[in-house]
This record gives C-alpha cells, sequence and structure tokens, in this order.
C-alpha cells in the first residue's frame, strides 16, 4: 500500500502512468457527537482506500492512495462547533481541478470513495465525475464507490441502511478500528434514534433540527473495533470489485481478491 503523500518526487515517478489506479479519499471536517473526532469522515474514508489499495496490490495492479480531501459540504452540523463547510461550487471545482491535474501526470484510473454521507456532498462528487465514465485515452476515467448506493449499502448493516448513523455505531466501530486513540468514551452513550431518512424527507436540514441534540444518532455503545474491521474488509472489496468491472485489462490473468 503506497501513500502519495509519504513519496518523494523521485519514488513517485514510478507511479504515475496508464495503468496505475489511483483512489481519492474524501471526507470532512463535522462535529461527530462527543466520543468521535472532527475528522471522523477522513479517517474512515483514508483506512477504506489504504485497505482497498492492498488488496487490489495483492491481484498485482498498482494501487495508489492521494491525500484525502478533508473539507465537504456540512450543512447538516450548523451550530455544533468544530464544522467547517465548503460550498457545492468549491468542492466540485476540487474535484475537476484533481482530474485535470492527474491527467497530466499520466494518471488515467481514479477511485473516489467516500465517508462523509450528507446528500448534497454525495450528489456533488457524482455529479463532478458523471462525464468521467466514458473511456478516452487522453483522460482519467473516474469512478465513485458510493456507499450510499442501495446494493452498496445492504452489505453495511442495519444501523447504516436506517440512515441513523452519524457517529453511531457504524462510524464509531470504523474509528475504533483505525485509530483507536481518538476515540473518547462511548459505551454509556444512549441510542438516539431521528428518523433521519424521513425527516430529510420531510425538510429538516439539521441534526439539531431533527433531534439529535449532541451531534451523533445511532447507537455508538454498541460499536467494537472488531465490528470495524469487518466493514473495512467489506468497504475495500466494494472498490475492488469496481476497479475490476472498470478496467479488467489490469487484473487478466489474475486470482480473486
Amino acid at each position: 500500500m503506497t501513500d502519495l503523500a509519504k513519496l518523494t518526487s523521485p519514488q513517485a515517478r514510478a507511479f504515475f502512468h496508464a495503468r496505475t489506479i489511483a483512489i481519492l479519499p474524501c471526507g470532512a471536517t463535522e462535529p461527530h457527537g462527543p466520543h468521535l473526532p472532527l475528522d471522523t469522515d477522513v479517517t474512515i474514508a483514508v483506512a477504506q482506500a489504504r485497505r482497498a489499495a492492498e488488496k487490489l496490490e495483492a491481484l498485482g495492479a498498482q494501487a495508489l492512495v492521494l491525500p484525502p480531501i478533508a473539507y465537504g459540504i456540512t450543512n447538516w452540523t450548523q451550530g455544533f462547533a468544530g464544522r467547517i463547510s465548503i460550498r457545492t461550487g468549491t468542492l466540485f471545482a476540487l474535484i475537476e481541478d484533481l482530474l485535470s491535474a492527474l491527467e497530466f501526470e499520466g494518471i488515467r484510473q481514479l477511485v473516489v470513495v467516500n465517508a462523509h454521507l450528507e446528500p448534497d456532498n454525495v450528489r456533488t462528487l457524482r455529479n463532478a465525475l458523471l462525464d468521467r465514465g466514458e473511456r478516452r485515452q487522453d483522460y482519467v476515467h473516474a469512478v465513485f464507490a458510493d456507499n450510499t448506493r442501495r446494493k452498496f449499502a445492504e452489505k453495511l448493516g442495519e444501523e447504516f441502511q436506517s440512515g441513523d448513523c452519524h457517529a453511531g455505531s457504524y462510524e464509531t466501530s470504523l474509528v475504533l478500528a483505525a485509530e483507536p486513540e481518538s476515540v473518547r468514551d462511548f459505551h454509556a452513550l444512549p441510542k438516539v434514534r431521528i428518523d433521519l431518512i424521513e425527516k430529510a424527507k420531510a425538510g429538516v436540514e439539521s441534526f439539531r433540527e431533527a433531534g439529535a441534540k449532541d451531534a451523533y444518532c445511532g447507537d455508538p455503545a454498541a460499536a467494537s473495533a472488531e465490528e470495524g474491521r469487518a466493514l473495512y474488509e467489506t468497504l475495500a472489496d466494494e472498490v475492488v470489485t469496481l476497479a475490476r468491472a472498470s478496467w479488467p485489462e489490469l487484473f487478466e490473468g489474475r486470482g480473486t481478491a
């Protein structure tokens, strides 16, 4: 597994070519209850990207984990300290600029992974990548490992599918597996159900308005590092499946993950 940010310039040269699969982790800086850090989404996205890169390399592909995007559209956490939100146009333009920069350096395959699930953020990432599914020799073929899509979401557990998973068992388990020292006491936190999906459909636009008075929902007390490790395997496997379907020529003659 290779992190671009940790390479020297001469080392990076070996990865900037048309057969490398680059992985871009996307997160946000926002409140995640009294127990998880503001960079929770970044931590999860980076850990997913790294595990996926390991699996891709085990199959003989060359994978490169890019530095993460640490800011996103975070309107739902307004009213809580620590929220740093950017505009839709800013995120869209950043993705476009990164794609252009990668093209210039010779990268032709990109998988975007995202752990910040706010609908406007997910929608913006989708839109920025819409015209990148078409294959052209001179630009990046970019795909989105969108875990909010039903077939993907069904593999991530009941809490995730319910929508009530912001700093709940799902995200707490993932941070426990990736960076346990950053998790504060969560064992006594009560379960918070706000029916987030239904509230959003009804026009609610923030966690505070939805009833998540401590900037979390779900059941963080049920979290475990073991569950987090299992979730990372699922998240990474979806990236591998997507990459193999998108660029089968990079895996010809290879085995299974």
